[in-house]
């Protein structure tokens, strides 16, 4: 008789996306999976498949879990510039807050480009609903008067999603909470 699984998924899913954030898909042994998973090698593949599969699920899962809080932050706001300015808050806020700050999402991009057509997928997804999210806010901006009339919607969105890439990028490399809140201010400042 099959022993029953004695550790709950989504959590040795969490800790996978928090090891592959770290150290990307090369750098991330199975070892290193299944101690910081805190489950055994055969309970990795018979739960998860092989490490490809695990991986694939984490950046999907991470993805869809940050793109969500960033379009929940995003529409939060009172006014669009406001949800706008709460959405580069939040991201900065949470570099400053993590020791060894990461993003699966941006590490998958480094990592692979666009040459696997898996994870290009799960990021072109991604970046189709912040992109949308963001235009709609830029959008609501013009129409309220906080956003600039001449700014143009497409090119401001991939602007402030590339400024939020910058921003995770930055904080991986060190820089200070100062320099973290400049770059979101002058993001701000292109609006208007």
């Amino acid at each position: 008789m099959a022993r029953p699984k004695e550790f709950d998924r989504d959590t040795a899913l969490l800790r996978a996306i928090g090891i592959f954030s770290q150290h990307g898909y090369e750098g991330t042994s199975t070892a290193a999976l299944v101690e910081a998973m805190g489950i055994g090698r055969q309970s990795l593949y018979a739960t998860f498949g092989d490490k490809w599969t695990l991986y694939l699920e984490a950046v999907a899962r991470y993805t869809a879990d940050s793109i969500g809080a960033q379009v929940r932050t995003l529409n939060a706001g009172r006014t669009a510039l406001d949800g706008i300015k709460a959405h580069l808050g939040h991201i900065v806020d949470q570099a400053i807050a993590d020791p060894s700050p990461s993003c699966l999402g941006v590490s998958a991009i480094c990592e692979f480009g666009s040459g696997n057509p898996e994870l290009a997928r799960v990021a072109e997804r991604a970046r189709q609903a912040l992109h949308g999210a963001l235009e709609r806010r830029i959008a609501e901006g013009r129409a309220d008067g906080s956003v600039a009339a001449d700014i143009h919607l497409r090119e401001a969105a991939n602007f402030i999603e590339s400024t939020l890439v910058g921003i995770k990028v930055a904080a991986r490399g060190g820089a200070s909470a100062a320099i973290l809140r400049g770059i979101a201010r002058m993001a701000l400042r292109s609006l208007a």
